[in-house]
């Protein structure tokens, strides 16, 4: 018997029980984990509450993120053995697996071998931020040394993930947080230069921060009116890139920044990338590396037991996080 977490009906992360079942043997193109750590995102407080892109089936399970051991291999399965030590990168739907528990099947096209530099706590915090990152500054995004990239909510996961690639590639990663409470922290992160929205000129800020060139590039989860803020210190042939709707209000963006500096505006999500093999291939290898570099040093805010599963989601939803939230999971691993 193995303890997961599923919920029977959406609602607050009071609904979140953890239950023991009986863990089947993977399947064909399968591997089974011995889970020892889990990150936490967003898209699973989305889920629980009713809110996510598909509706949750009851008893549902959720969780996009993992890493521990390999405990067994479905047939078909080349490349991992009992013993690895792997990871899992969100390419899947929470109706057809789940990564919340101690042990867990996914899907082979999900599990990587992460580098042994990094502890399991790190290795569950790496492969949703900074593969969403890449997918928008590298993969699309064509992201130059020497180019200056606006980062809005930069104190997430995703855009610290933003903000160490921008700095691997040579870039000029500009943050953008609402108040200057961050703002050491967010220095301290790699950022040239921040700016608080609420407090300062977003758009003359943006201009002094980039000499007058204006963004290359936007990264934006969080939408709503300001958007016509950032199109305005964007530079010519500028790409936008909104992969989330915190703010789920209408944009307002101005036609003629749209016409007259030639941008390119496109939603973006991180199933582009691990849904397509050759993209997903691309994005394993340039977040190995960095990790293996140390380039790429995920940062974790706080740590929770599986125990505390509710209160990890309630802290989420406080939204006073500064990078990752991960749980642990206590149990002896077999080498």
């Amino acid at each position: 018997m193995s303890k997961v977490v599923t919920f029977n009906r959406t609602g607050g992360p009071e609904v979140l029980e953890i239950v023991d079942v009986q863990v089947s043997a993977p399947a064909a193109g399968e591997v089974q984990i011995c889970v020892q750590a889990l990150g936490i995102n967003r898209a699973e407080v989305m889920y629980r509450s009713g809110q996510y892109v598909i509706e949750p089936e009851f008893p549902a399970r959720l969780g996009y993120e993992a890493a521990g051991v390999v405990e067994a291999v479905g047939e078909g399965v080349e490349g991992f053995a009992k013993g690895d030590a792997v990871s899992v990168i969100p390419s899947f739907m929470f109706n057809q697996y789940g990564m919340y528990g101690e042990r867990v099947n996914a899907p082979v096209h999900a599990v990587v071998k992460h580098p042994e530099n990094l502890s399991f706590e790190q290795a569950a915090a790496s492969w949703m931020m900074y593969v969403t990152a890449y997918g928008a500054l590298v993969e699309f995004g064509d992201l130059q040394a020497g180019q200056n990239v606006v980062i809005r909510a930069a104190s997430s996961s995703v855009g610290l993930a933003a903000i160490q690639i921008a700095n691997m590639l040579g870039a000029r990663p500009i943050a953008l947080t609402r108040t200057h409470e961050k703002h050491a922290m967010l220095m301290q992160a790699g950022a040239a230069a921040v700016i608080a929205t609420a407090e300062q000129d977003m758009v003359a800020e943006i201009m002094r921060a980039t000499n007058g060139e204006g963004a290359h590039i936007v990264f934006d989860p969080v939408g709503g009116p300001d958007v016509a803020k950032l199109t305005q210190a964007m530079a010519p042939q500028g790409m936008f890139f909104q992969y989330g709707a915190l703010d789920s209000r209408d944009m307002l963006v101005p036609v003629f920044d749209i016409l007259g500096k030639h941008l390119t505006l496109r939603g973006y999500e991180l199933f582009e990338i691990t849904t397509d093999a050759e993209k997903m291939a691309r994005a394993k290898s340039f977040v190995t590396s960095g990790l293996r570099s140390g380039k790429l040093a995920p940062v974790i805010d706080k740590t929770f037991p599986l125990e505390e599963i509710a209160d990890a989601h309630r802290y989420m939803e406080a939204s006073g996080q500064v990078g990752k939230i991960v749980v642990t999971v206590e149990q002896p691993v077999f080498r």
